[in-house]
């Protein structure tokens, strides 16, 4: 599942309001491939969008979860995930969002997973993202307008989370769609991952490699 419009940076660039509360859709399992494996732009797309982002893999069957420790102790852990869109076909075809969303292949995640103890603080992360070798995205989960444990908490109410169960947590600014000539990402390019910087204090670090993958049209 995923949240939509969550940092403040690309609600901004896009000229949309901030959302009262998290923007909740979901993708078909078919999205998911490995972070190097070939992203298939399907046929007819003209406005194909990159999206990094920090996905959250969940760790314990959650329900109804009440405060902020109890999400986060329901986290598994990290992970890099690409929230692939089809603009066009996600705001300008009318309806839901899934039309944009659920292409095969539309996710490349992994290939990492960081458990979350090597994460003090999922509000300290910073995510890249280059296209064709230029830097597009630079982020940071501090943007996010609802955190990480709130994200987990929030869900939980409205439906069960099981242990595997992956939530994109949204996409910092510096996609396509925010510029001013969104442009097709029908050619090869180089995805980032996400890194992660220790907490004050914490004396920790951890951190994931870039990984790099195609895009073809199908």
């Amino acid at each position: 599942m995923c949240i939509g419009l969550n940092y403040h940076g690309h609600a901004a660039e896009t000229g949309q309001a901030t959302p009262a509360e998290p923007v909740v859709f979901l993708k078909a399992p078919d999205t998911v491939v490995g972070p190097d494996d070939t992203v298939l732009v399907p046929r007819g797309s003209v406005k194909t969008d990159w999206e990094v982002e920090l996905a959250i893999v969940i760790g314990r069957t959650a329900r109804y979860l009440e405060t902020d420790e109890e999400a986060l102790a329901h986290v598994a852990g990290y992970a890099l995930a690409h929230d692939v869109s089809e603009r066009e076909w996600q705001i300008e075809r009318g309806g839901t969002w899934d039309k944009g969303k659920n292409c095969e292949t539309f996710n490349p995640l992994g290939p990492w997973l960081v458990t979350a103890d090597e994460v003090p603080d999922p509000q300290d992360l910073s995510l890249k993202l280059w296209v064709n070798g230029e830097l597009k995205q630079d982020g940071h989960t501090s943007d996010q307008i609802f955190p990480v444990a709130e994200v987990v908490r929030y869900v939980s109410r409205f439906m069960t989370l099981y242990p595997g169960d992956v939530i994109n947590t949204g996409t910092p600014a510096g996609v396509a769609m925010g510029q001013p000539e969104p442009s097709r990402t029908c050619a090869p390019a180089t995805w980032s991952s996400w890194r992660s910087r220790a907490s004050a204090g914490s004396g920790r670090s951890s951190k994931a490699p870039d990984r790099a993958g195609r895009v073809v049209c199908a």
